[in-house]
């Protein structure tokens, strides 16, 4: 980001992949960066529309098994989110939108669907669906506090050695190995529903620091830590 030009959040596909209310990162993203001072560009760039190179943090959401395949392809063809990323871009994908970032997932029945290979993952179909709240405690060197959200999935998610995994699960499946999510650069890719970001503000921070090249002010998050204490208390056995 230029200091004197707008953040450009840019919001990916919300007709294809946004069904579980992940639009709301957006929403967070863009009402703490106003709270601090920073002017706002939201672009909602839809399926038929190319993926603009020039944002500072990508968004996109979780969706059912035919939007994701769709998707991806036009994600693939496309190229702009991964040459926005190569640049340097932040990026949070959510559940059909982090499998998407890997090398392959698995399709309406199974089937290997090719990813963007923007992170070393790989994904597939679980048992069972994984559904219910999750609690996990991040890689400490990201700074970020446990993390609470709500997943909705069938994906089995390896990590290769390019990532790093975001957290730990404390409850829940995540990728499906005790671990949930993972990063890479500036690249977060995680299953976490509710939206995220209204759940984990400084997991929404982390992202707007990335983007403007350095430390935020501090607001005020009374209500975002009212959230967190009410789901955390709900989730953890006392």
């Amino acid at each position: 980001m230029q200091s004197d030009s707008a953040l450009r959040l840019v919001w990916i596909y919300p007709d294809l992949l946004s069904t579980y209310g992940d639009q709301g990162n957006v929403l967070v993203l863009e009402q703490r960066a106003r709270s601090r001072g920073f002017q706002v560009e939201v672009v909602h760039v839809r399926s038929a529309d190319p993926v603009p190179e020039s944002g500072d943090v990508y968004l996109i959401g979780g969706g059912e098994d035919r939007p994701q395949i769709l998707g991806a392809e036009r994600l693939r063809r496309d190229g702009g989110l991964n040459r926005a990323v190569q640049r340097g871009a932040a990026l949070l994908a959510v559940c059909a939108g982090y499998q998407i970032m890997g090398t392959t997932f698995g399709g309406e029945e199974g089937q290997p669907v090719a990813g963007i290979e923007l992170l070393d993952i790989s994904s597939g179909r679980g048992q069972a669906r994984a559904v219910g709240e999750l609690v996990a405690e991040v890689d400490p060197a990201l700074g970020v506090p446990t993390l609470t959200g709500f997943e909705n999935h069938m994906g089995v998610t390896r990590l290769g050695p390019g990532v790093t995994p975001l957290s730990r699960t404390v409850v829940g499946t995540g990728n499906g190995d005790g671990t949930e999510g993972c990063y890479a650069g500036h690249v977060i890719g995680t299953y976490l529903h509710g939206p995220a970001l209204a759940r984990n503000p400084g997991l929404a921070d982390l992202l707007l620091s990335w983007a403007v090249g350095g430390p935020l002010a501090p607001i005020d998050d009374t209500w975002y830590s009212r959230l967190r204490e009410e789901r955390l208390a709900a989730v953890l056995p006392r």
